[in-house]
């Protein structure tokens, strides 16, 4: 069992022009332990996802940002509560809107919803985390993951933000190794 408790309820969830804003990571991996930009990106990460209360398929850890949070804060929270794994919170993926089936309520009675995603750099895999008798983790490669995606706009946070975001980061890493940013 673990010492961590999952936050529960409403009452602190922030809305924005009809949306409920939602916090989320892509938590991933390098299979070798390292960022080889020699590798074949694809093949050299591994990202993780967990499985879904409501039907089949696979999610990104993600939940309701609160009001006494930032939105990064809430982003790692949500991978501990939900993945049961702490890391470095890196940049920002983008913004993704969706509507939800199961969170409607007064403030968004059409579940419109606007997750904001980031990219996780895993450093900790918890024995225990609040949501584990709910939850199991599954680390895959990235096609894996976007073939096991429940959500069509989880696939384009991982192929459209996530991929692109880190091939621009070796892009500009490759630039000012060679000198070429100056």
């Amino acid at each position: 069992m673990s010492d961590l408790v999952a936050r529960t309820g409403r009452l602190q969830q922030r809305y924005n022009d009809g949306c409920r804003l939602v916090a989320g990571c892509i938590p991933f991996r390098y299979r070798n332990g390292e960022d080889n930009s020699n590798d074949d990106l694809e093949s050299n990460i591994e990202v993780l996802m967990i499985n879904s209360q409501s039907g089949p398929g696979l999610l990104f850890p993600k939940g309701g940002w609160e009001n006494d949070e930032t939105v990064e804060e809430a982003a790692a929270r949500e991978a501990v509560e939900e993945a049961g794994v702490k890391g470095d919170l890196m940049d920002l993926l983008g913004y993704y809107k969706f509507k939800s089936k199961t969170h409607q309520d007064e403030f968004c009675p059409e579940g419109l919803c606007k997750a904001a995603m980031f990219a996780m750099l895993v450093k900790e895999e918890l024995g225990s985390w609040p949501e584990q008798s709910m939850r199991n983790r599954f680390w895959l490669t990235v096609p894996e993951a976007a073939q096991s995606c429940r959500h069509a706009w989880m696939r384009v946070a991982l192929v459209d933000g996530f991929l692109k975001w880190h091939g621009d980061k070796f892009a500009d890493r490759d630039r000012e190794r060679d000198g070429l940013d100056s």
